[in-house]
């Protein structure tokens, strides 16, 4: 399945970008499901729709969202629903812990008393993103589109699968097989009884999802478009963004330029912010072209009213009947190779192809992330780390046994050490091109050594 997360600076517009993929991806004839976690009532008023809700059968299957409301031939939304959805999972994890809880004495909760702890929702949206990914041949969807909260939150999501699965193998060892063999002895040892089998099959259920909710972010199926309205704090965050999607090796596809005021206006006022934008947009190209596509959109000069809103939006327009995605979107422009920006054809222009992913931008196919031979020559090997985006100022690094703990900014991961480079020691590293490289030097206790 193809899979588009959609997410960008704060207020830039990413529900009506996320609808555009979503009814461009239902055009070309796939089946699309528009997911969202805003909670707010904005997919609704953009799409011209009653409340994404709940509804029969949901509960049953425990999926973390609603039932999904058709809009248009071949595309549906639904929104993520956390607060049933923790409900069900907590409920089902008390069912299979009650010995351990019986013997602790402790009282079970009702359904009706839970309400869901923060960061459920991050919770929630992955298992979305792996549900999505299940569905029985022939009911599912080809193309699953994701808006996403702003890039920070984004960054820190996707990253999370990850942290989980660190933090269970670290709490939960390969070793707990033996421990389990010795449950039996451990628990006459210490006069109570040991954790319930359930508990430790739980914790591996986790590691299993986990484990597939990261294979769908890592796809090459799954790719990032990214939206903002161009300004100076606007691409000061972007970039700070852009490292951080790269330190968890996520895929830009596009970068969606919103909102742009028209220029060459005589209102000296408009002018000044249509050039203020122009400067960032600048800026923009500089930064993410070639290697990642900028599309412009233009200001409506209104709230989009729905999916059949077909109102001229002023010279360039490009609306067509009722029904035409152009009502979202109206007057979308596709920057061109010289000649400046075009009028394009509607909604699905700017949101361009979903039916298969773009060539990795970010990753090229010699894999950026592997180890570099310079032996004979300096005697070191090198890694070199795609950082996009990153600066030297809010980049630290520290290696810790077998491990490289990377930080960009506010993000943060932690990375296992390739086999030959857990014989080496980091000495050296810079930040050039856009590419974070470690030098490691072979420990001579650690290296083989050459008959």
């Amino acid at each position: 399945m193809r899979t588009v997360l959609v997410t960008g600076t704060g207020g830039a517009g990413r529900t009506t970008v996320a609808a555009a993929t979503a009814l461009a991806a239902a055009r070309e004839g796939q089946r699309t499901l528009l997911l969202t976690a805003d909670r707010d009532g904005t997919p609704e008023a953009l799409l011209g729709i009653g409340p994404l809700r709940g509804g029969p059968g949901r509960s049953a299957d425990r999926l973390p969202w609603s039932v999904p409301v058709a809009l248009t031939p071949g595309l549906w939304a639904a929104r993520i629903v956390t607060e049933e959805w923790f409900r069900d999972e907590l409920t089902a994890l008390q069912d299979r812990g009650h010995g351990m809880l019986d013997m602790l004495g402790s009282t079970p909760l009702d359904g009706e008393e839970v309400t869901a702890l923060p960061g459920a929702e991050s919770v929630a949206l992955l298992r979305a993103l792996r549900a999505a990914q299940t569905a029985p041949p022939g009911t599912g969807w080809d193309v699953l589109v994701v808006d996403l909260p702003p890039a920070p939150e984004t960054v820190a999501l996707l990253a999370l699968p990850e942290q989980l699965r660190r933090y269970l193998r670290r709490l939960l060892p390969a070793e707990r097989q033996a421990a389990r063999a010795l449950r039996p002895m451990l628990a006459q040892l210490a006069g109570m009884p040991m954790p319930a089998q359930k508990l430790y099959e739980t914790a591996e259920r986790w590691e299993r999802e986990l484990a597939a909710v990261q294979d769908v972010l890592e796809s090459e199926a799954t790719t990032v478009r990214v939206v903002v309205d161009p300004g100076p704090l606007a691409d000061r965050a972007l970039r700070t963004a852009r490292a951080g999607l790269a330190l968890h090796g996520c895929r830009v596809e596009s970068v969606v330029a919103n909102r742009l005021l028209p220029t060459g206006t005589p209102d000296p006022w408009l002018g000044a912010l249509s050039g203020q934008q122009q400067a960032s947009l600048k800026e923009l190209y500089e930064q993410w072209t070639p290697d990642v596509p900028i599309r412009e959109l233009p200001h409506l000069g209104r709230d989009p009213q729905g999916l059949g809103d077909t109102a001229d939006s002023g010279p360039g327009d490009a609306s067509g009947g009722p029904g035409d995605v152009s009502g979202v979107v109206s007057g979308v422009v596709v920057s061109g190779g010289g000649g400046g920006p075009r009028p394009a054809a509607g909604l699905a222009a700017l949101a361009g192809p979903v039916g298969a992913p773009d060539p990795r931008p970010d990753r090229p196919a010699a894999d950026p992330w592997s180890v570099e031979d310079r032996l004979a020559d300096e005697g070191a090997l090198l890694w070199r780390l795609p950082l996009p985006g990153a600066d030297r100022d809010g980049l630290s690094l520290v290696r810790r046994g077998d491990e490289l703990i990377v930080t960009v900014g506010p993000f943060h991961r932690v990375l296992p050490l390739p086999s030959a480079l857990r014989r080496c020691t980091v000495s050296g590293a810079g930040l050039r091109d856009g590419h974070l490289q470690v030098r490691f030097t072979p420990d001579p206790d650690l290296w083989p050594k050459r008959p």
